[in-house]
């Protein structure tokens, strides 16, 4: 029997939507890694709405770039992440990783937009502001992080065990007109009402 290869098998699945692969293109961050994974992840469902959002973060003196994909189908939300993860010794070699989430639409509890609007006093209406945070919560992955508990008494040595709590993996994006354009506040509102109006209620499932 013979078998498949890589290529052979991303061929097979539907392309990605053009202004999907162009906002792909257009955020810089190893484009054809990501619209592989991305379109794997998608398993050939048609994409509703899409959010591509690229943020470089600094870890002391490493320049660390990141890169979130949210795409939209009739049934599911797949997330697709990617960062750096190189290696600081003299002879390192460049790594990235890149993780993708399909979370059905019957499982995300809730889409919240937190609109920041600079001279309130000054508001526009209908301009809702040049900056949003997009959260969104599913709650399919959660960690709990533990820790030994103690108590009020500095002279105790008793072992009390372990306390902890519980976060879920939830996602949250902050996307500026001023940093990255007008464009891209749109594009993330626009994707947030699509996926608001997605959830709560059962829609057909794409057919393969």
């Amino acid at each position: 029997m013979g078998s498949t290869s890589p290529h052979s098998a991303s061929a097979s699945l539907a392309p990605l939507p053009d202004d999907l692969t162009r906002a792909i293109e257009r955020a810089g961050y190893y484009p054809a890694l990501v619209g592989d994974v991305v379109q794997a992840a998608l398993g050939g469902q048609e994409v509703v709405s899409h959010l591509v959002h690229q943020e470089t973060t600094f870890d002391h003196d490493v320049v660390r770039r990141h890169i979130t994909v949210l795409a939209l189908t009739t049934s599911r939300l797949v997330i697709a992440h990617a960062d750096d993860h190189t290696d600081e010794r003299p002879d390192h070699e460049d790594l990235a990783t890149a993780t993708t989430e399909s979370v059905p639409l019957s499982a995300v509890r809730g889409v919240m937009l937190t609109h920041v609007v600079s001279r309130p006093q000054d508001y526009r209406p209908g301009s809702l502001g040049r900056e949003i945070t997009l959260t969104l919560g599913w709650g399919a992955v959660s960690r709990i992080d533990l820790m030994p508990a103690t108590c009020a008494d500095p002279d105790c040595d008793a072992d009390h065990g372990y306390e902890g709590s519980v976060a879920s993996d939830d996602i949250s994006l902050r996307i500026s007109a001023e940093a990255e354009g007008d464009a891209a506040l749109q594009q993330a509102l626009g994707f947030a009402r699509e996926l608001s109006a997605s959830i709560g209620h059962s829609r057909p499932a794409d057919r393969r």
